[in-house]
């Protein structure tokens, strides 16, 4: 090959080179620009960046996904389905995020079925991805499969306690099931977390009807249950008949009791290790300490709130000292 048809060749595959960085470039360009579109709720316009993203990379991830988030955004999820089976079509950074769209569009759409697979199908391939988990558990709450939403709400506190809607979840399909000891403890959970709000005002009547006794299913229950639903209401009994200065105090009183009672119990059941490792031996430690009081108060803000408050502000040490105590417990699985 002589000198002139060298110089050719490697011009031409420098410019081939360059042509492919610079497509590479103005893909990641417009993808950029239509996710900046999406968060000023542009969605029009970030369908026509990702239109010519995938003009020029159909297969690429990330366009793929954001197009389909768009589309959802604006009432066609059914339409950014084929988007996101081309993002799963290969494991990348999109594949769980994708996987959740789906089931969220199928879910959208009244199809719980397809969602619960969806959902299923992206915890094969990224089975540490905890808001798949979640959202199983939600699909399977809204099919009425209360047994396997209490599993998947299971899977999702694993990978992340401070999980709010989590806790909140398995709280709801625990009481479905007519758990009340395992509902409570985790409603208790759900308000360490976020004591005061809507859902915290939700969470602490659910917690005051399992209190008085309060069921939401009546279908038969596994001796263990019915053992746990009668150590919850023996103990509350025990503290109903005395007088209190505060319904916060009456509360501590009555979660002192419960949280010794079930503790105890849950000691010796066997099966369900999670319930009786994260919550009962969690729960029963702490009624053994003097940090009920401020405890049950956070409990209570959501319906006490203004005393609640001026208590805690009044005993800043005894607040304190309770979420230290909370953060230097391991809560094992």
């Amino acid at each position: 090959m002589n000198t002139v048809k060298k110089i050719g060749l490697i011009i031409h595959i420098l410019f081939l080179s360059f042509f492919a960085y610079a497509q590479d470039t103005s893909v990641s360009e417009l993808i950029k620009q239509g996710i900046q579109l999406n968060n000023s709720h542009d969605y029009a316009g970030a369908i026509e960046k990702y239109k010519q993203a995938l003009n020029t990379e159909p297969y690429n991830p990330q366009a793929n996904y954001q197009m389909a988030f768009s589309l959802s955004a604006v009432g066609k999820g059914t339409e950014g389905i084929p988007y996101l089976n081309k993002t799963v079509a290969s494991s990348n950074n999109f594949t769980g995020p994708a996987y959740e769209l789906l089931g969220s569009i199928y879910d959208a759409a009244k199809q719980p079925q397809q969602a619960i697979d969806a959902y299923k199908a992206g915890i094969k391939i990224k089975p540490d991805y905890q808001p798949l988990y979640f959202n199983l558990g939600l699909a399977y709450f809204r099919a009425k499969q209360f047994a396997d939403a209490e599993l998947a709400a299971t899977e999702a506190i694993k990978l992340d306690p401070k999980h709010t809607n989590s806790q909140r979840l398995y709280a709801l399909v625990c009481f479905h099931q007519n758990k009340r000891a395992p509902a409570l403890l985790a409603l208790c959970s759900f308000l360490l977390l976020e004591p005061d709000g809507s859902r915290s005002a939700e969470a602490y009547t659910n917690m005051q009807s399992i209190l008085k006794g309060g069921t939401l299913k009546t279908e038969k229950a596994d001796a263990a249950t019915i053992a746990l639903n009668k150590a919850l209401s023996t103990s509350v009994a025990t503290t109903d008949n005395k007088k209190y200065a505060s319904p916060a105090d009456l509360l501590a009183a009555q979660l002192k009791a419960v949280f010794l009672a079930v503790g105890q119990l849950a000691e010796k059941q066997t099966g369900n290790d999670f319930f009786r490792n994260y919550y009962a031996s969690f729960f029963y430690k702490l009624a053994q300490t003097e940090h009920m009081p401020a405890f049950a108060r956070l409990m209570d803000m959501s319906a006490n709130k203004a005393a609640d408050t001026q208590w805690l502000q009044q005993n800043e040490d005894k607040r304190k000292a309770l979420e230290t105590w909370v953060s230097g417990q391991e809560r094992k699985f």
